[in-house]
């Protein structure tokens, strides 16, 4: 997680390792849902989607990233890294043409742009996708968030013995859960 705050603090060694370990599986947990409920997008929706905005009016790159966020609700805000290669991608094509304007490269659609922006219309994430509901994670992500966090608090703050017991706590609950997977 990089330099990012981490409850607890961060020592080299004993409590504070172990309190940067369940963050990290903290992270790692809330990464992966995220993941499946569609934060990341493939390069072909990033295309679809600087084709509609640049439809609408020229815009720079920043504009683009913004605007994305803005219609996609904050579900979506792609990265620098994705859309300023895509732009050079369609210039490279034709399909978008850039001009200067206040130190920034300001992207427009080309003739050939405006056809391939009319054949993928529908296709932006924004368009194409039913509002996420948060609540569709389900009880069991939240369940495991809420667990993590009451580990890392042990961790943090609990005492030798204590750190035992939810040790032994967190062994079991593991072997019962995925006993639950094995039932038919």
């Amino acid at each position: 997680m990089g330099n990012s705050f981490r409850p607890g603090g961060s020592s080299n060694s004993g409590p504070g390792q172990a309190a940067d370990a369940m963050w990290q599986a903290m992270n790692h947990l809330r990464t992966s849902f995220d993941k499946k409920v569609g934060t990341r997008m493939g390069r072909g929706d990033v295309r679809a989607a600087i084709l509609t905005l640049l439809a609408e009016e020229p815009k720079h790159g920043y504009q683009l990233i913004r605007e994305i966020e803005e219609r996609t609700g904050g579900k979506w805000k792609p990265s620098a890294g994705s859309v300023y290669p895509t732009l050079q991608l369609l210039a490279d094509e034709g399909l978008v043409t850039t001009e200067v304007s206040q130190d920034r490269k300001v992207y427009s659609l080309t003739e050939a742009g405006r056809e391939e922006a009319a054949a993928a219309a529908g296709s932006a994430a924004w368009e194409n996708t039913a509002p996420f509901d948060t609540n569709a994670l389900g009880a069991v992500p939240k369940a495991g968030i809420e667990l993590a966090q009451a580990v890392a608090q042990v961790v943090r703050t609990g005492t030798s013995e204590q750190h035992h017991k939810a040790a032994e706590v967190l062994n079991e609950t593991r072997r019962k859960i995925y006993s639950i997977l094995a039932q038919d």
